[in-house]
């Protein structure tokens, strides 16, 4: 297991943190749980703390704006706070695993980097993809532990209690690092925002929508207005490489077995 996913420590000494939160944000569905962590990273300057390496990466590169490849990326970064909030580990990509074996496996791994800074909570985010571009997205949330659901579907919270019906599987890291974490008693939450479900839509409102609800329950200070253009239009450019890649990732596939769209 731990052979498939080589880790690259990229922080010079690691940290203590205090009772870390453990918030996923890759790409899915609208990318909205990817925007959301990414501004989270930029707007609290997160430090990097390991980069992923798996020769189960999609077998294509990105060429950038100054002419130079890009590999793919899957990278975990950390913030440390003063006073009693919680510090955090915010996990971000290009990517998701391409085939089940590698989500499984990846999750895993992650889950003993969590285990090793003492991380007992996480969280999990994504997109809900709608026929057409929710005016207000709400959020919704499920979870692995019936009584840790309860504190987040209190009244004072804005999350819709009853997902049941509403979604199908979760597939990709959203749902299964849930899954893993349930069995090495871990308690854990995917928030998931609506959106427009077209390839290249970019879930500005449901990220925003996600961040509220981060805010409103950890009280992290997270300025949502700030969310400017330039972010804005380094998403854009990172779901275009994104789609890149999973369309070569399918094409290599060679048709072995069928499609599934993900929540994520």
């Amino acid at each position: 297991m731990k052979e498939q996913w080589e880790v690259i420590q990229e922080a010079k000494t690691l940290p203590t943190l205090h009772n870390p939160l453990f918030i996923e944000g890759l790409p899915g569905i609208g990318n909205v749980g990817k925007i959301a962590v990414d501004f989270m990273i930029e707007e609290f300057k997160a430090v990097k703390l390991y980069s992923f390496f798996s020769y189960r990466f999609p077998h294509s590169v990105f060429i950038n704006e100054q002419n130079l490849i890009e590999m793919p990326k899957l990278e975990l970064y950390y913030k440390k706070f003063n006073g009693k909030k919680r510090d955090l580990l915010l996990l971000a990509g290009d990517i998701q695993p391409i085939d089940e074996e590698s989500c499984y496996t990846f999750c895993e791994r992650i889950l003993e980097i969590a285990k090793q800074y003492n991380c007992t909570e996480i969280i999990t985010t994504g997109g809900i993809g709608l026929q057409s571009i929710p005016e207000k997205p709400r959020v919704y949330c499920t979870s692995n532990d019936a009584r840790f659901l309860k504190e987040y579907t209190k009244k004072d919270l804005p999350v819709e209690k009853n997902i049941f019906g509403v979604v199908g599987p979760i597939v990709g890291v959203s749902g299964i690092f849930l899954g893993l974490a349930k069995r090495r008693r871990v308690k854990g939450v995917a928030l998931l925002a609506e959106t427009f479900g077209h390839p290249m839509y970019l879930g500005i409102k449901g990220a925003k929508e996600l961040l509220r609800v981060l805010e409103k329950k950890f009280n992290y200070g997270i300025d949502i207005n700030r969310m400017s253009k330039e972010i804005i239009e380094v998403e854009k450019e990172l779901m275009k490489k994104t789609k890149e890649w999973i369309s070569e990732s399918r094409a290599g596939a060679k048709g072995q077995k069928k499609e599934i769209s993900y929540i994520g």
